[in-house]
Formats: C-alpha cells, structure tokens, sequence
C-alpha cells in the first residue's frame, strides 16, 4: 500500500504482509510453535541469519511480526517486538542495555510493576536506581552519575497523571547520551508520539488501549531496527517473554479500531473529569484537560488530547473511599484501563501495592485516591453512575491543597 501519513490508515494498513496464496483480507493467524525447512542445510542457514525466514515462533512468527510493524509504524519508530506482558516489554527493554554497576534514572511515580522491578529486582542485580521527581527537568540533571545509562519514565504518569515535558527530558537524555525510554501505554501513538521528541525507545502494555478489549495481556517495544534485533536476541529470547501468535493477531484486530476508541475514550473522559470537579464529594481531580491540571499546557502540543484516564480524590477516608467504589453499578471494579467497559480501582491497595506507604506519600499516591478508566458506554449513563455513588459518600475533612 502507499504510504500515508494519517494514522486512522496506519491502523489498518501498516505493516500489512499480502497473503499471496490465499487473499486473506484478515490477517492470517500462523498459530504454530515451530516452521518445517525444505532441507538441512536451509534450517542451518536461518539458524545461521544468512537466509530470511521463521525457525520458531518465540523467534519470531508471520502474525507476531504484522503487529511489531504496525505499532512501529503507529510510533513513527522503525521496528518493534512484540511481548507476553507489558511489563514483558518494560523489563525487556531495560534487561537488554543495563549491567551490574549501571544507574538508571526513573521518574518518581511509575506503575506499581513498574517500581518493583526497578527498586526490588534490578537492584539485586547490582543495577542503581533513583527515582526522580521530573516535573523539574533539572532534578534529572542533578542525578545523573558516570555510570547513568538510561532514564525511563511515563508521562502521564500513573496513577497520579502529572505530565512530564518530552521535550525538555528527552533533550537532557540526547545532551548526556543517555538512552531514554518512555512508557507511551496511556497515551498510545494516536495522542502522542515520543519519537518526535528524541525517544530512544518505547514500551506499551498492549493489554489496554492497542488491544482495547480486555481479553489479552501482552506488550510491545519500538525502536531502531539495531535496538529491536538486540532487545529480540537477548532478553527476549533467553528470558522468553514473547507473545503468542493467537494473542498478536487478537490485538491487530483490536488497533484497526484504535483511533475512533481513544476519539471516544477522551470525549466520555472529559465529562467526567468536570462533572467530578464540580462534585463537593470530590476534593481534587487530577485529568490534563482540565485548565487546573498541571498538564493542561502541553495539549495541542506533546499531546493531541488528555486521555480517556482519570484519577480523583475524594473528601472521605479509607473506608468511605472502600464503600463509594463497592457502590458503583456500571462501572466494573476492576485494574487496567483502556477497555470499553469503564473501570474503577484503588491504586493504594491495587496496581500500586509494591509501594511502601512511604513511598507512596513520596509519589504523591494517597490513601484517598481513585483512578476510572473511562470507557466507550453512553457518558450520561457514566456520570448518573458516578452521581448515586458519590452523592452516598460520608465526607470528612481531608481535603487536597
């Protein structure tokens, strides 16, 4: 197909391989562990990467490999690997460039998993971790040491959706030759593009919004050809958290999709982010469309929207929160974002368990937070569901500043 520039085509057609056999409009579904040689001596060049083609299916397979493309193309990125998880691709991204003695740099709230790796695993392996507050791009530079490899961050960042600029922190890693990776999952390509910015590499939990419909775990990694082959041939392989061919072709059917979602995903979530903030059961919403969010700056901008996810506090305490969200009737109480069902959770004691208290106080997750994914069901239907849950809320004095 030509090339085009707009990513509603991209979503559809990118990376697309012909089936030249049969005509397949859909995309084949290659659902094999392993792919026969002609002979002996093809099976050893293949081995040998001096012929093209498909040895085994944690190597690589014919539907994994249409989605490694369309997503690199989504990112504007020149390839991809497709993974088991999305914490797959974040711990695939970061085991693959950092050895004993190295320093990472992370922003200071990430995703639970996300934390846990980095402050519980990587640090047993003599990896160096500090997490950073960048909201003041310096803070970075200040932390930055002779061994300093990577900086990784999110932005927004979950739970608490602080923007974090792109431009400025991308442009820090570029200055000290650090390699960057960002954490696109809330976003997806459709609403911001890290690339454009100076992005080394960017990871996604294909689990939420590239999927959208809550029936595969899985993640990707994009980058250069050079960085993708050797994320692939190191801890991809040998670690084996690559994706099944069944759950790649689900997601490529569910990105044919992505843009008109996440059109629908941010509208339902803007009305409800200024319903909430009308609420006086509500002490604070934290949603990037709103002009009193931090984040409200960079639309238009880093980014085309604000997302379809919103977190909020609420003028109660541990147990009026517990109670609001056991009320909720549509709403289903569930993690993960992304889906059409609209999800609520409690990030203290759910997604962001890993986090002691204190550190959680330091990331700026309180006890009172909620986080919904908001989902692509009528939004008066939403809001009505919102309303007979709060309005049932014992409120305490626990405001936000």
């Amino acid at each position: 197909m030509t090339k085009s520039k707009f990513i509603e085509t991209q979503a559809i057609h990118a990376g697309r391989i012909n089936d030249q056999q049969f005509g397949s409009l859909a995309t084949p579904l290659y659902q094999t562990s392993t792919f026969i040689f002609d002979n002996a001596e093809q099976g050893a060049k293949r081995f040998a990467g001096e012929e093209e083609g498909f040895i085994y299916s944690r190597l690589g397979n014919p539907t994994t490999r249409q989605l490694e493309m369309r997503v690199a193309a989504l990112e504007c990125m020149e390839d991809g690997a497709a993974t088991a998880t999305g914490m797959a691709a974040v711990s695939g991204a970061l085991l693959a460039n950092l050895s004993a003695g190295d320093h990472l740099i992370s922003s200071k709230a990430v995703y639970g998993c996300s934390f846990a790796l980095m402050s519980h695993m990587l640090t047993k392996f003599g990896i160096e971790v500090s997490f950073v507050d960048m909201s003041e791009p310096n803070n970075i530079v200040t932390a930055i040491k002779p061994n300093t490899k990577i900086i990784f961050l999110e932005t927004p960042i979950n739970p608490n959706l602080q923007v974090l600029d792109l431009e400025k922190i991308l442009g820090i890693a570029k200055q000290f030759d650090l390699l960057s990776v960002v954490d696109n999952t809330f976003m997806t390509p459709v609403l911001q593009q890290p690339a454009k910015f100076g992005a080394d590499i960017i990871v996604h939990s294909a689990t939420k919004y590239l999927n959208g419909h809550g029936d595969v775990v899985a993640g990707v990694i994009c980058g250069t050809q050079e960085m993708i082959n050797h994320i692939k041939l190191t801890a991809l392989k040998d670690i084996g958290g690559t994706i099944s061919p069944h759950d790649a072709w689900l997601i490529l059917r569910g990105l044919k999709t992505l843009p008109i979602r996440v059109e629908r995903h941010c509208q339902n979530a803007q009305q409800l982010a200024e319903f909430l903030e009308t609420h006086p059961s509500v002490s604070k919403v934290y949603y990037p469309g709103l002009p009193s969010h931090q984040g409200f700056k960079y639309l238009g901008n880093q980014m085309k929207a604000a997302g379809g996810v919103i977190a909020f506090e609420l003028n109660t305490d541990l147990a009026g929160g517990a109670e609001f969200i056991n009320r909720m009737k549509l709403f289903s109480i569930a993690v993960s974002l992304g889906d059409a069902e609209s999800l609520i959770q409690h990030p203290a004691s759910m997604t962001h368990s890993p986090y002691s208290d204190e550190e959680r106080r330091d990331a700026g997750i309180s006890d009172s937070l909620i986080r919904i994914s908001a989902g692509l069901e009528n939004v008066n239907d939403l809001i009505a569901d919102l309303e007979q849950s709060l309005n049932a809320v014992k409120c305490v004095d626990t405001k936000v500043a």
